[in-house]
């Protein structure tokens, strides 16, 4: 894997640390499904993990909790402990177990509890106005803006990165 080099105003994900870092950003994300505007906050916070596109983490006064219902699906990160799992629904519109949050995070991510993340391939996400692309696998998440540099991982043949 080699990574791409970077443009003016871009980060590498290759930049980003491992384990990763909780960050605060003032940048608006927007997650919309089927019309609605499901969350939208300019006090997101992002995780950023070597070889990965930020995933972004909304608190729950800046959703539309009434869009959300928990399933009984959950996930087991190291660094941040276990996920649950969140449907949403918006009109005609049903995206399973698209969203997830850390009820109880390990320490080190303590400031996102309760905070949720949305997959970018089941929604439109939106950053700064930008429509963001879905980090490739649809496994962690991850956002993809034009500020952004990789290769990322989720690609083909990435898995051992």
């Amino acid at each position: 894997m080699i990574p791409e080099k970077t443009k003016p105003g871009q980060e590498s994900v290759w930049d980003y640390p491992r384990p990763p870092r909780l960050e605060l950003s003032s940048r608006t994300v927007r997650v919309e499904l089927g019309g609605q505007v499901i969350a939208q906050s300019a006090n997101a916070y992002r995780v950023l993990e070597t070889s990965h596109p930020p995933t972004w983490y909304i608190a729950r006064e800046d959703i539309r909790i009434e869009f959300l219902e928990a399933t009984t699906k959950n996930s087991f990160c190291e660094w941040k402990g276990l996920a649950t799992y969140w449907t949403v629904r918006a009109g005609e519109r049903i995206a399973e177990n698209s969203a997830w949050s850390y009820e109880a995070p390990n320490a080190n991510f303590e400031l996102i509890k309760g905070y949720l993340a949305f997959y970018p391939s089941r929604f439109q996400c939106y950053l700064d106005e930008e429509l963001v692309k879905a980090q490739p696998g649809d496994f962690y998440g991850g956002w993809i803006t034009k500020d952004l540099a990789g290769p990322f991982k989720g690609m083909p043949g990435s898995w051992g990165w």
